[in-house]
């Protein structure tokens, strides 16, 4: 096996990333073999007894799903969870979700009434679900009026123009003081985010010091904090002496409003 310098494995990274919206190199890779395997396994099940006639304009070769284990995306797993479990036992009958993942408001549709908010509305039609176009940086709410909010891997995207906002450099901080502003006296507000060793990964995404969503919500109180560490396992009560020395972590905020 061939072993890299961090330099050399850092710069495949970085032209792995750029190389990425053209095509995917490792699959490509990887798919040659996958093709040998396909085409054994598509001649064998032809030759089944009962096997179903296949056109040549149905074959959907799926090369990439033969793995050990389920794949997951770790933060938007755990985060989404975690929210919802606070949702649950809070009782809310209402709730607004500021840009989180449509499946995990979708699913919280099950449990109360919900609000999406999004520069791009989500048009589904559900029970319980209200979609309305608007910023997280001008939220269509007065003052103290929201009891249950969430905000789920979206504020370190704020001003980087990645999904068709404003460019700038003070946008998490503002999204952060908007969703402050809107939240009721008594509310939660269950927000999360990368978190660890400040840096700016253009246009992607924000990586913040724990310690700086404190002070951009220092008019908040903070119930309780936890997190997805640097090894992808959720952690309950994680010191956010931990969280800041960080690579690529999630840490994940219970606010309210005193």
């Amino acid at each position: 096996m061939i072993k890299f310098s961090n330099p050399v494995k850092n710069f495949l990274v970085v032209l792995y990333i750029w190389i990425l919206p053209f095509f995917d190199p490792i699959k490509f890779f990887h798919a040659f073999p996958a093709y040998i395997s396909f085409f054994v396994q598509w001649l064998r099940y032809s030759t089944m007894r009962n096997a179903e006639k296949i056109r040549i304009m149905d074959i959907a070769p799926q090369l990439h799903d033969k793995l050990s284990t389920t794949p997951f995306l770790r933060h938007y797993f755990y985060q989404d969870i975690w929210s919802a479990r606070n949702i649950v036992q809070s009782g809310t009958e209402w709730h607004v979700d500021v840009a989180s993942r449509i499946d995990y408001v979708g699913f919280l549709t099950t449990i109360t009434k919900v609000t999406f908010i999004d520069i791009r509305p989500l048009e589904a039609n559900l029970p319980n679900f209200d979609s309305r176009a608007g910023s997280i940086l001008a939220l269509p709410f007065d003052d103290n009026t929201i009891p249950s909010l969430s905000c789920l891997h979206v504020a370190e995207h704020i001003g980087l123009g990645r999904y068709g906002d404003d460019l700038d450099p003070d946008g998490t901080r503002k999204a952060c003081k908007e969703l402050a502003r809107v939240l009721a006296k008594g509310g939660n507000l269950y927000f999360a985010l990368p978190v660890g060793k400040p840096r700016l990964c253009y246009n992607a995404h924000r990586i913040h010091s724990p310690f700086q969503i404190l002070e951009y919500f220092s008019d908040l109180t903070l119930v309780k904090l936890s997190g997805i560490d640097d090894n992808n396992q959720f952690v309950e009560h994680p010191s956010i002496e931990s969280l800041a020395n960080s690579d690529y972590a999630c840490g994940l905020f219970h606010f309210t409003k005193q």
